[in-house]
């Protein structure tokens, strides 16, 4: 094993010094949103999960972003904070991986089904371009907290709507009239 010289000691030091005291990131949080999202879109559209099963992960995402909206609202993202994120990020992980591999699943071609994959795509596709936001630093944390609001909002819609296992046309015409005001939303904080 290589020993480090004295400036690469130090360079490494400073290095993690650095990214300490850079603290938590709002990006890395907001990434995990868009990732957990197309997980559970992808597991609907290849049938390891039920309309009914992605419902009650979709109300689990409504915790999180409603969670992440509560702890940026005053623009600053605490490490204990994002600590508790993670932490309901790993639940929500661990079942998401359970539902897509339990006996139970879904039917992909299922009219009910394709409007629940639309809307979870549009949803993990509005998490992308917040995450890009933060990345970019188009979008303060205030404002990221602001749009996750949004998005509880919209996890919501969707987890009420399959909380029996099937969305109707009307349901998912409430989500979609939604998912615009929240586009709209995250267009007008992007370019403000």
């Amino acid at each position: 094993m290589k020993k480090l010289s004295g400036i690469g000691a130090l360079g490494a030091f400073v290095f993690a010094t650095t990214a300490l005291a850079a603290g938590p990131r709002t990006d890395e949080v907001t990434q995990r949103d868009v990732n957990q999202q197309n997980r559970i879109e992808q597991g609907l559209k290849s049938g390891q999960l039920s309309t009914q099963e992605a419902g009650k992960l979709e109300h689990q995402e409504a915790r999180i972003d409603h969670t992440e909206a509560r702890d940026l609202k005053d623009g600053k993202l605490s490490v204990a904070e994002q600590a508790r994120i993670n932490q309901m990020q790993n639940r929500t992980s661990a079942d998401i991986a359970k539902e897509k591999h339990n006996a139970v699943t879904g039917n992909p071609t299922s009219a009910s089904s394709q409007r629940l994959q639309a809307d979870v795509q549009r949803n993990a596709n509005q998490e992308a371009r917040i995450n890009q936001g933060a990345k970019s630093g188009a979008l303060s944390n205030r404002e990221v907290g602001s749009l996750e609001r949004g998005q509880a909002h919209l996890d919501r819609k969707e987890a009420r709507a399959a909380r029996n296992g099937r969305v109707g046309a009307a349901e998912q015409g409430s989500i979609q009239r939604a998912e615009n005001r929240q586009s709209k939303k995250i267009d007008r904080k992007k370019h403000n």
